[in-house]
């Protein structure tokens, strides 16, 4: 996408190897064939595309194409991107820019916070400050200088891949979380029912579940009732 001669990728898309063709540029012949053939095997992919410069943009477009993606936006950095990608619900946001500004990085924060996306961004920017805070924007791989049109998808896949790892494990410790302060409400609710009716906390235990099951509500749903009730009482 940038000019030709990446270096090693310094953030999070490891597979970013040094690219051959200029930004952009599409391989010609028996590679161009087979870059085509690879990608009809896998599933399209919807690309929003920011991208300051309108002749950079015809050019990537084909670029991408050629890979299996299927541009379905583009929008500047100075747009409001978070409504780009309501509004054209991409299933990967590719940001190419000479150096993307704080500005930027705090909209595709935004962008995570709100309707969650693997974003790649592609950019000349090596300094370790900007780089740290596109990965806290949610940037899931940071490119380098250029890279060869069959070195594109592979990192989008990568960064789809990557983002759905994060999604899966975010969801995982919401999910825990959940359960330990559910766990806290029905230990509350057992203590006041020993306390203020001289059960075990078996009985406790099997009193809250024993309602739970004849009012048709989640157990926790009970344990907070006898909480509220109690505390109605103080």
């Amino acid at each position: 996408m940038s000019a030709a001669g990446q270096k090693p990728n310094k953030a999070d898309a490891p597979d970013a190897a040094v690219g051959d063709d200029a930004r952009g540029g599409s391989s010609t012949g028996g590679h161009a064939t087979a870059t085509a053939n690879d990608s009809d095997r896998k599933r399209r992919l919807r690309v929003l595309l920011v991208d300051d410069s309108e002749a950079r943009r015809a050019s990537i477009e084909p670029s991408l194409a050629a890979v299996g993606c299927d541009v379905v936006g583009f929008v500047s950095s100075r747009d409001d991107v978070l409504a780009r990608v309501k509004k054209t619900n991409p299933d990967v946001v590719i940001i190419d820019l000479e150096a993307p500004s704080r500005d930027t990085l705090d909209s595709l924060h935004a962008v995570q916070s709100t309707v969650p996306r693997p974003i790649v961004m592609f950019t000349q920017d090596d300094d370790g400050a900007t780089i740290s805070r596109a990965t806290r924007a949610g940037v899931s791989a940071y490119v380098v200088d250029g890279i060869s049109t069959k070195r594109v998808r592979p990192i989008i896949d990568a960064a789809i891949e990557r983002f759905q790892q994060f999604r899966d494990l975010a969801e995982e410790l919401e999910k825990t979380r959940a359960q330990l302060e559910e766990r806290k409400v029905i230990d509350k609710a057992k203590g006041i029912l020993m306390q203020q009716r001289g059960m075990s906390e078996e009985e406790a235990y099997k009193a809250l579940r024993s309602l739970a099951m004849s009012s048709n509500r989640r157990l926790v749903q009970v344990a907070q009732g006898v909480i509220d009730a109690a505390a109605l009482l103080i």
